[in-house]
């Protein structure tokens, strides 16, 4: 883990395994979910929530809500890359969104709302200075958001 602040969040790249491809010969719901999971965890560690802050601290992200759009089908060994933004911050939140892309198609869009989780009852616990301090970097480096943020399920 890089000491250094992050100015922008990491892109996630994985190969599809055959082991997530379902009875139509395409990526199962469940594998996008797994895929994008993998895009936080690479959020979390630039953000320095890593594994040694986890147990160091007994915090980490809790994903409270999804909403995830699967636009185009993926087949097996397909390379698939996850870019993300960060739509928005609290003392205690994270609003990302994700954007997966295969073949230069946009295929799958996630967002989520994450909580910063601590405690013997876990419950929502602020953020650390330190990591606040990067996520406020990140937030002046970020992009317009994307005109699918926000949607509801019609």
């Amino acid at each position: 883990m890089s000491t250094h602040p992050q100015h922008s969040l990491p892109t996630y790249r994985t190969t599809v395994r055959d082991e997530w491809i379902d009875y139509n010969g395409h990526l199962s719901e469940a594998y996008y979910v797994l895929i994008f999971g993998f895009a936080t965890d690479r959020i979390m560690d630039s953000l320095g929530m890593d594994a040694a802050y986890r147990e160091r601290t007994g915090c980490s992200l809790y994903t409270v809500e999804a909403h995830i759009r699967y636009l185009f089908e993926v087949t097996g060994n397909a390379e698939v890359t996850v870019t993300a933004r960060m739509i928005a911050a609290g003392e205690k939140k994270l609003h990302l969104a994700y954007e997966m892309h295969s073949a230069g198609q946009l295929v799958a869009t996630e967002e989520i709302l994450a909580l910063h989780v601590g405690g013997d009852q876990p419950s929502s616990v602020p953020f650390p200075v330190e990591i606040a301090q990067r996520i406020a970097q990140v937030q002046q480096s970020e992009e317009p958001v994307p005109d699918w943020v926000g949607r509801a399920i019609r």
